[in-house]
């Protein structure tokens, strides 16, 4: 099947984009990679130091003729999703010596959980916790004893952290091991449910408390369709995990063993060989463009609006909304994974999953099929499935046909015809929604707007009951520069209880919604931000605003609007507690939501 034309378009659009910063990059990653592995280079007290502790690898690390696999490790047992990571180092390097390589954890990095922080100001560092992770991951592999680099790490901000420095570090090769989904618990909608009935006091704390508990209960990642396992399918897509790894339970053989087979093949790709395989050589434009097919396809997370331009960037390439924007037009929606659905990632895996929805996209000229992974040459090698036959790590071809359509579509029989993000401009600025469970009747919003400056005032505003016909509800002064740009995912319940009741409502922000963010339509990662002066802070209550996310629209329909004085807010809150006085640099110096708001690139 020949590439569709809007991919084709869209991927030669951002290689002329990104022809100088791509070159560039590349030829300062070829100059580290023309200097041979780095050990060669350290002194033999430089390496005696980091060989000190290694007990019987020594010999074969002072020989420097094996592969040193440098692990990058995010564990952390408060994460659910990073918690079988305590143990893959051991099971790391067991596997590296069976095959005459060598690892060592080169560092660790913070890892943050959204769950915990929603609605606190601890989530005021969540999105700069992704810059400190890749500077993190860079100390760890600045010591240059290793020739491939293996990550552990799951989560919202961690993986796009961990592939930033990988891409940093892109004359090393680099695979990522995933850590697989809890097991199915307390089903999505139910919990949803509960929320909503805690949020209008139908129920109390302690019921709440038990649902909670249900739903999140055991070892792996969330199984609701957000940030984290949006992350996961990226990984697939963009061959860094191996085929199929990414939806695979915890504490299973089946587990067990991908993560050994990922080390083996870390230490085949490395430069001492004859598949010398280099992170930065292998990402290139058509990688991040089957990235943003798959995340069309799946109706992934808003949040990698923010992750997949700041992670292209660390590979001198640079996306755009408008390549999102295109992109969704052209992809069809193939999965309904709560929130855009019922079912789970567990579901999701079982009817075919990743393997099916590549072969699907594959075989529509819709992803870009000749790309270089860390499993060989060829996307078509993510068709296949993994599975333990005797005790032995074998792929198979992946499913033919969806075990359950109610989940997962053929590309010819779809849920809908284009993907599930819309880029939106307008004289409000210009920003994105997510549309892929946004009912047909709530795509075009017009109403009086109610401006705050914190979701905790939306939800003092409810608890008085000061919502009782159409709304469009402004949340400004979120963006990065103002308080690090936290998730409103608090306001879900608050806007759905809304809906519910009958009333239009949309949110309109320059902060950002959670992976999770769901069927009340919502204008997010408006550019620019009221703090730098942006349209949002001119706007004032009753002002009308249109969201139209049909038309791809976002605007004040108020006369006068923009003669207007912008308001000026008052951010001291946000300067300390929680250790928010660490990270002023940070929200001095970063760049712009549609660029990937990073303050390291």
């Amino acid at each position: 099947m020949p590439l569709h034309p809007t991919i084709a378009q869209v991927t030669d659009r951002i290689r002329h984009r990104s022809e100088a910063s791509r070159a560039e990059y590349l030829a300062r990653i070829r100059a580290a990679a023309a200097e041979g592995p780095a050990r060669a280079h350290l002194s033999c007290g430089n390496q005696a130091h980091a060989y000190a502790a290694m007990g019987a690898d020594k010999p074969a690390l002072a020989a420097a003729r094996a592969p040193n696999l440098g692990i990058v490790t995010a564990y952390n047992d408060m994460l659910s999703a990073h918690q079988p990571y305590e143990h893959y180092p051991e099971l790391i390097r067991r596997a590296a010596r069976a095959v005459g390589a060598t690892a060592q954890v080169a560092g660790g990095v913070p890892a943050m959980c959204d769950g915990v922080t929603q609605g606190r100001a601890g989530m005021e560092l969540s999105l700069f916790s992704r810059d400190v992770i890749a500077l993190a991951a860079g100390v760890a592999l600045s010591h240059n004893t290793f020739d491939a680099a293996v990550f552990l790490g799951v989560c919202d901000k961690i993986v796009p952290g961990l592939l930033m420095a990988a891409l940093s570090f892109g004359h090393l090769p680099a695979v990522f091991l995933p850590a697989g989904p809890m097991t199915s618990g307390l089903p999505n909608d139910e919990k949803s449910k509960i929320r909503q009935q805690f949020a209008t006091g139908e129920i109390g704390r302690e019921a709440l408390m038990a649902a909670e508990m249900a739903s999140y209960h055991g070892p792996g990642t969330c199984t609701f369709y957000g940030t984290a396992n949006t992350n996961q399918m990226l990984m697939e897509f963009m061959g860094l995990h191996l085929p199929g790894a990414s939806f695979i339970n915890p504490g299973t053989p089946l587990r067990e063993s991908l993560t050994a087979a990922g080390a083996r093949r870390a230490s085949e790709i490395t430069a001492l060989g004859t598949n010398y395989s280099p992170v930065g050589e292998m990402l290139d434009e058509r990688s991040f463009v089957n990235g943003l097919v798959g995340l069309m396809a799946t109706g992934g997370s808003t949040n990698l609006v923010l992750h997949l331009p700041a992670m292209a960037r660390a590979a001198g390439i640079l996306l755009d909304l408008e390549d999102f924007d295109a992109v969704s037009s052209a992809v069809p929606l193939l999965a309904k994974v709560y929130p855009n659905g019922l079912a789970d990632v567990n579901h999701f895996h079982a009817a075919g999953g990743l393997g099916f929805l590549i072969g699907q996209l594959l075989d529509a000229g819709l992803l870009h099929p000749d790309v270089r992974t860390v499993a060989g040459d060829g996307l078509a090698l993510y068709r296949r499935e993994p599975k333990l036959i005797d005790g032995a790590l074998v792929w198979h071809d992946g499913s033919e046909a969806s075990l359950n359509e109610k989940i997962l579509r053929p590309a010819a029989h779809p849920f809908a015809p284009s993907g599930g993000l819309q880029q939106l401009h307008g004289n409000l600025g210009r920003g994105v929604i997510k549309v892929s469970s946004v009912p047909a009747d709530r795509l075009v919003i017009e109403a009086p707007a109610r401006v705050f400056t914190s979701q905790d005032a939306v939800k003092e505003a409810f608890k008085r009951n000061e919502f009782t016909s159409d709304v469009v509800v402004v949340v400004r002064f979120q963006g990065p520069r103002a308080n690090g740009m936290p998730e409103l995912h608090a306001l879900t319940p608050v806007l759905s209880v809304l809906q519910d009741r009958g009333l239009k409502v949309a949110l309109v922000t320059d902060g950002r919604m959670s992976g999770a963010s769901g069927k009340v339509p919502a204008a997010i990662h408006v550019c620019p931000e009221a703090t730098e002066g942006g349209p949002l802070a001119r706007l004032a209550d009753g002002d009308i605003v249109r969201l139209d996310a049909s038309a791809g629209k976002l605007d004040c329909m108020t006369p006068g609007f923009e003669a207007r004085t912008p308001v000026v807010p008052d951010l001291s809150g946000n300067a300390s507690g929680v250790g928010r006085e660490l990270f002023e640099l940070f929200r001095r110096s970063v760049g712009a939501a549609d660029a990937g708001a990073s303050a390291v690139l």
